[in-house]
C-alpha cells in the first residue's frame, strides 16, 4: 500500500488539513487524518483536458503515433493533466483513421492518461473554420461514421457545426456512443437548439469560432450560455476571451457547466517559437500563437496555468477553479469516479504549492512528474 500524507487536500468538494491518502494498485482506499509528518502543499484531483492538440514539441495531426501521445502526456503532466483526449483537427480520412488506430492501441495497452479521442472537425462551417484547412472540411460520410462507430477508442468526442450536420445525424452519432460538441459554426439559435435537442451536450471553446450573441439573434454563444444542461469548454489564457467576456460566461452559465480546456499545440512545455501546421507556419509570441494571417492557432496554455488565471485574473474561488479543471470535465465525459479524491476512485492526483504551481502528479498512483 502507498501512502501520500499532505498538509492540505481538496477532494473535489471539500478541504481537509493534514491527511493521508492510502492507495493500492492505483485505487484510493481511504483518506484518514495523518499520524505523522506531512508533505507541504495541496493535493487535488488530477486535471482532465478534453481538447489537446499537442505538447512537448509534438502535434497529434502531424504525427499520430504512440510516441506522440507519450510526449504530449509527459509535457502536460508537468502542469497537472492526468487524463486527456488527444485532439485531431480537420484532416483527411486517412489521418483520422491512423489517429484512431493509435488511440485504440493506446487504450488497449492502458497508456497512462489517454482516455479517448476528440475529433474537432471535419464537419465544420467554412466561415468559422479558423485555422482548420478548408480543403478537408466536408459533410459526414460513411467513412467518418465507420471511425466514429468504433468501440475500441475509449471516450469519443466529435465537434460539429450544426448547420452542416443534421439533427438526425447527431442522433446517429449519439447512438454510436459519441459525445457531440458544437463549434466552428455560424448557425442561428434555432439550429443550435435543434442540435441540442438531438443530443449534442457541449460547446467547443466558447465564444471562439461561433456565431455571436446579439439582441435579436442569440447565435451559438447565446444558446450556449442560456442552456442549463450543456457544458462549455473555456480557454482561460487571456487571448481567446477578454476577461469581461469570461466573467459574463461565469455569471451566466449554470454552475458546473464551464470546464477548462487548453486547445494546446505542440510548443507547450518547450521553448519552440514556431511550428508547421498543414501548409503554413504558426508563430509564438510569448504565450500567444497566431498563423500568418494573425488568427489565433490554438494555445500554449496548460491546465495549471488556466487554473491560476481563473483565480488571479477572474476572481474565481480556488475550489471552483479546480472543479472546472477536474470534476466538471469528468462529469461531461461521464467518468463518474474521476475528478474526486475519494475511496474507490483512480489515484489521479496533483500536488500544488501555495501559488497553484504543480509540484508533482500521479496517474493510477504512479508518479509521473516531480518538481
Amino acid at each position: 500500500m502507498q501512502q501520500l500524507s499532505v498538509s492540505r487536500l481538496f477532494d473535489g468538494e471539500n478541504w481537509f488539513d493534514n491527511v493521508s491518502v492510502a492507495i493500492t494498485d492505483g485505487v484510493i482506499q481511504a483518506i484518514t487524518p495523518s499520524a505523522g509528518p506531512v508533505q507541504p502543499g495541496t493535493l487535488v484531483p488530477g486535471f482532465i483536458d478534453v481538447q489537446v492538440n499537442g505538447g512537448g514539441g509534438a502535434l497529434f495531426n502531424t504525427a499520430p503515433t504512440r510516441q506522440t501521445l507519450r510526449t504530449m502526456l509527459q509535457a502536460h503532466a508537468r502542469f497537472g493533466t492526468t487524463a486527456m483526449l488527444p485532439t485531431v483537427i480537420t484532416d483527411s480520412v486517412a489521418v483520422m483513421q491512423q489517429a484512431a488506430d493509435v488511440i485504440a492501441s493506446a487504450i488497449a495497452d492502458a497508456e497512462p492518461g489517454i482516455i479517448g479521442v476528440h475529433f474537432e472537425g471535419p464537419h465544420l462551417s467554412v466561415p468559422k473554420k479558423g485555422v482548420h484547412p478548408q480543403q478537408h472540411i466536408r459533410h459526414l460520410s460513411a467513412a467518418e461514421l465507420t471511425i466514429y462507430g468504433r468501440a475500441d477508442l475509449g471516450i469519443k468526442l466529435v465537434t460539429v457545426a450544426p448547420e452542416n450536420i443534421s439533427p438526425a445525424q447527431i442522433r446517429q452519432l449519439v447512438a454510436l456512443n459519441v459525445i457531440v460538441c458544437l463549434g466552428h459554426s455560424n448557425a442561428d439559435a434555432a439550429t443550435v437548439q435543434a442540435a441540442l435537442d438531438a443530443g449534442a451536450t457541449g460547446f467547443t471553446h466558447l465564444y471562439n469560432a461561433m456565431s455571436p450573441l446579439t439582441s435579436r439573434e442569440p447565435g451559438m454563444v447565446g444558446v450556449a450560455l442560456a442552456d442549463p444542461h450543456s457544458w462549455c469548454g473555456v480557454i482561460f489564457d487571456g487571448h481567446h476571451m477578454h476577461p469581461v467576456a469570461a466573467k459574463v460566461a461565469l455569471a451566466a452559465k449554470a454552475k458546473g457547466k464551464l470546464m477548462i480546456v487548453t486547445d494546446a499545440m505542440s510548443p507547450v512545455g518547450t521553448t519552440d517559437n514556431e511550428f508547421d501546421l498543414f501548409d503554413g507556419k504558426v508563430q509564438r509570441d510569448g504565450d500567444k500563437l497566431t498563423d500568418a494571417d494573425g488568427r489565433l492557432a490554438g494555445s500554449v496554455l496548460d491546465m495549471a496555468g488556466a487554473v491560476r488565471y481563473a483565480i488571479d485574473s477572474l476572481g474565481v474561488v480556488p475550489e471552483e477553479a479546480l472543479r472546472m479543471a477536474s470534476l466538471y470535465p469528468a462529469q461531461f465525459l461521464a467518468r463518474h469516479s474521476a475528478g474526486r479524491i475519494v475511496a474507490g476512485a483512480q489515484a489521479d492526483l496533483v500536488l500544488l504549492d501555495n501559488d497553484w504551481q504543480v509540484q508533482a502528479s500521479w496517474i493510477n498512483g504512479r508518479p509521473l512528474f516531480n518538481a
